[in-house]
């Protein structure tokens, strides 16, 4: 184990800078002494961090990974590479590129006054380390990656079922050792936890201490038994293509390639559509539902565009992207390579009259106030495309559930004859779901409204409080994942019927 380097008389107290990625989520981490410093779970694209050195006036030294990650693309190899840090990642992890081993309780110096202490944490995965840090000998912060979050812990089964029991267990330990080793000053930086779904339960809390973690982390107040059994009943549906995301990140990612694509013409978005590919319209949902060319599918990069398209893409898709300016194409770019998906197959700018050869398809937007009135006149189908633990805990009467990750397999369950009133949450998902009816020729209309306004509403509303069959049928209480059959989502029939009666 390396000595830790002596504090000099001019010590300054590091500087921690989140970097952060909204849209998975995440955070990474710049820490400097104003000379030298250290980067944690850098993202795929490296120039924001390169950027944010260069403004600092700082060279990065160390890059420090805390897992492989399930949920992104790491940028650790390619930030290393590009510009020579020793690049951290645990000795017990199989990967198929150069990288400095570490180890649990093992020191590393970072410039005259830093010291990161790797300290073994697993649960999120086998092989989880979280770094402390040090300056000048005195504890200053924890980068917990997905261990220690705020009001949470991460995940512990993104490796698998089989793997669960074992990883919550530790996952407590986890966090009970880093209570009991660091002081209740130390400020805790976890990588998750900012809508990940990498994390079991979200928070809205933006900064924390141990000392605080102590008050209000179920796995620092709660009995371990309690603990484990609450996570695993609160575990939802997670998205598909993180099942992608390790073997890439063991396999030694590159730098991406951010430069636009070829350009396409009318005709040949036409020739990609009809080829099965996903030409995606990255426009805000309410001018795709005024307008838009036949087959495309919206995945607006206003909202959670990357996790949902790597949620319901079949991997492997080739992917074009229509934005209404090169910068749009280019922030779609930049969110897909995080994911590893990494050149689109072509793109086009403008409006869908510039893209398509063919009259253009659109669809109703409403509001929830809307459907009460129109359920006075005529039977419609309602269908509700959150996951199932929301449609579970409150749920319009009459609703059927395609959760949005399973709409794409499914669509052919919703009825042809039917008028479809599709929801979410907020209007996004519903949105993208409405874009795939679309383009299936279904009747619908797209509720751009938050549920909790159905509420105010006339629309009855049936809640996990209410004992009926209904709800019995919904529960999924045979501990199935909301991603497998047996989840409670809508049957085939449950949806036929629903159609007949409209």
């Amino acid at each position: 184990m390396t000595s830790p380097a002596p504090s000099g008389p001019t010590m300054q107290s590091p500087t921690i800078i989140p970097i952060e990625t909204p849209t998975l989520g995440d955070r990474s981490y710049l820490v400097h002494d104003g000379q030298v410093g250290f980067v944690v779970d850098p993202q795929r694209d490296i120039d924001r961090v390169l950027d944010l050195a260069a403004g600092e006036d700082v060279r990065i030294s160390h890059v420090f990974e805390t897992h492989i990650h399930n949920d992104y693309v790491t940028g650790g190899l390619a930030l290393a590479e590009r510009t020579g840090a020793a690049y951290f990642v645990n000795a017990a992890d199989e990967v198929a590129y150069d990288r400095t081993p570490i180890s649990d309780n093992q020191d590393v110096p970072v410039g005259t006054s830093m010291v990161v202490r790797a300290l073994a944490t697993p649960g999120h995965t086998f092989s989880h380390l979280s770094y402390a840090l040090t300056a000048g000998g005195e504890p200053v912060a924890v980068f917990t990656g997905g261990s220690l979050l705020y009001g949470a812990t991460g995940r512990p089964d993104l490796l698998g079922r089989e793997h669960t029991q074992q990883l919550v267990h530790a996952q407590y330990a986890s966090a009970q050792r880093l209570a009991a080793e660091l002081p209740d000053a130390t400020e805790v930086f976890p990588t998750h936890g900012f809508g990940s779904f990498c994390s079991a339960t979200q928070s809205d809390a933006t900064d924390s201490t141990i000392g605080a973690e102590k008050r209000r982390n179920p796995a620092l107040t709660a009995d371990e038994e309690t603990y484990v059994a609450e996570l695993l009943a609160g575990l939802d549906a997670y998205p598909a293509y993180y099942v992608h995301m390790a073997p890439a990140n063991t396999a030694g990612p590159s730098a991406p390639d951010l430069s636009l694509p070829a350009m396409a013409r009318p005709d040949e978005l036409r020739r990609r559509i009809e080829a099965g590919e996903w030409v995606v319209d990255l426009r805000h949902r309410t001018v795709f539902a005024a307008g838009h060319v036949p087959g495309t599918l919206n995945f607006g990069i206003d909202g959670g565009f990357a996790t949902y398209l790597g949620w319901l893409i079949e991997w492997g898709t080739p992917v074009t992207l229509l934005g209404e300016t090169e910068a749009d194409v280019a922030t779609a770019q930049r969110e897909l390579v995080r994911i590893g998906i990494d050149r689109p197959a072509a793109a086009a700018t403008g409006g869908p009259q510039d893209w398509s050869d063919r009259p253009l398809a659109s669809f109703r937007q409403a509001t929830f106030a809307d459907l009460d009135q129109v359920r006075h006149h005529r039977d419609v189908v309602v269908l509700d495309v959150r996951r199932q633990p929301e449609f579970a805990a409150a749920r319009i009467e009459g609703a059927v559930n395609i959760p949005l990750h399973e709409l794409p397999k499914r669509v052919h369950e919703v009825p042809d004859a039917a008028e479809v009133w599709v929801h979410c949450a907020r209007g996004y998902r519903a949105s993208v779901a409405a874009s795939f009816l679309s383009a299936a020729h279904r009747r619908l209309v797209a509720i751009d409204d938050t549920f909790a306004n159905a509420e105010l509403t006339g629309l009855h509303l049936i809640t996990s409080d209410d004992h009926t069959t209904a709800d019995d049928d919904n529960s999924g209480d045979d501990g199935s994942s909301a991603e497998e059959p047996g989840d409670g989502s809508t049957s085939d029939s449950a949806l036929q019927t629903a159609g007949d009666k409209s």
